[in-house]
């Protein structure tokens, strides 16, 4: 399914065209649910998932058999202003051991039995610094966007988009200030462990980039303006996986920023969306409750990579297994009086 986009404004279009879930399905989940062996509301919010799952796969006994984690890797000009505490080289090198099979990530797709596929955008080539102009033309956004679009398309019964980018807590923080205002201290956090000056400059950097960009008010402009490669890639992929009724399990700030992008360009296109944990960085509860999304866990991760997103998988399966394979009253031979 190639992305049937040219325009960030056909883009936009696609969103709001977007199919929902399949209310049939979702009400004979709800009714199988009331029926099973267990007191009502007993599994407490896995229930709620495996209703929810259900609408989005259109029966009333989901199953998830091929989990995907997609890791997009982009370089930030915004580098440039001091924000990280690790070189922009650090992303080739961490895209190096993801194939090597040598990151956490990996270590957390073969326990969620999930496959996991790494793609690296133009590392040679690093956005703009957003402080001095736009971090990407219409063009580099949408190819980031197709990217992503495409990526969702392989084949996955569950989607978690996951991300690589030295400077890139920098981008979403910016992202966020732009999309639901505050001060830049709201939004920015410590990322790769930046020290007090280190946070200063990027608190700083978030500030003037997004004065710099204050005129632009569409969502989409602001991710060209302000967001990476990797961010437009994965708001691609989250809204490339809504076009095929595929359910995503958002990652931690960085993820969820790109996904506020979507959110904000045409409400409701979140729904196929599940927030997998609560991130220790800054700006991600906020971002959370700005969006309404409940992290399914609270482990105290900052490392992205799609890793918390990537813990929530077993959670997902879990809902649907219960769900799904669970007996009956009637089929069990237990009363329900």
């Amino acid at each position: 399914m190639t992305a049937p986009f040219a325009s960030l404004a056909a883009f936009r279009a696609l969103l709001a065209a977007a199919p929902g879930p399949d209310p049939a399905a979702r009400e004979a989940a709800r009714a199988r649910d009331a029926q099973l062996t267990k007191p009502p509301g007993a599994l407490g919010r896995i229930e709620e998932v495996a209703i929810w799952l259900a609408g989005w796969q259109g029966t009333a006994r989901p199953v998830i058999a091929a989990p995907r984690i997609v890791i997009f890797a982009g370089n930030h000009g915004v580098t440039a202003q001091g924000v990280s505490a690790f070189p922009a080289e650090v992303t080739a090198q961490m895209v190096q051991n993801f194939a090597a099979g040598g990151a956490a990530i990996n270590q957390l797709a073969r326990a969620a039995g999930a496959s996991l596929s790494v793609i690296p955008l133009d590392l040679d080539r690093p956005t703009a610094d957003f402080t001095a102009g736009p971090a990407m033309a219409d063009a580099e956004c949408l190819a980031a966007l197709h990217a992503g679009w495409e990526a969702a398309g392989q084949g996955a019964d569950l989607l978690v988009p996951g991300e690589m980018g030295i400077g890139n807590t920098t981008s979403a923080a910016a992202l966020c200030l732009a999309l639901f205002g505050g001060q830049a201290a709201d939004w920015t956090g410590r990322g790769t462990g930046v020290d007090a000056a280190g946070l200063a400059r990027k608190a700083a950097a978030v500030t003037a980039g997004v004065a710099r960009h204050a005129p632009l008010s569409d969502p989409l402009a602001l991710l060209a303006a302000l967001g990476g490669r990797e961010i437009a890639a994965m708001a691609g992929a989250i809204a490339g996986a809504r076009a095929r009724r595929v359910p995503v399990i958002l990652d931690g700030f960085i993820a969820t920023a790109a996904a506020a992008v979507l959110a904000r360009a045409v409400p409701g296109t979140l729904d196929h969306c599940l927030a997998g944990h609560l991130s220790a960085e800054g700006g991600h509860a906020r971002l959370l409750a700005a969006l309404g999304l409940r992290p399914l866990l609270d482990l105290g991760l900052r490392l992205g990579e799609g890793s918390g997103a990537a813990l929530a998988i077993p959670v997902v399966r879990a809902a649907a297994a219960c769900h799904s394979g669970m007996a009956t009253f009637a089929e069990a031979g237990v009363s329900d009086a």
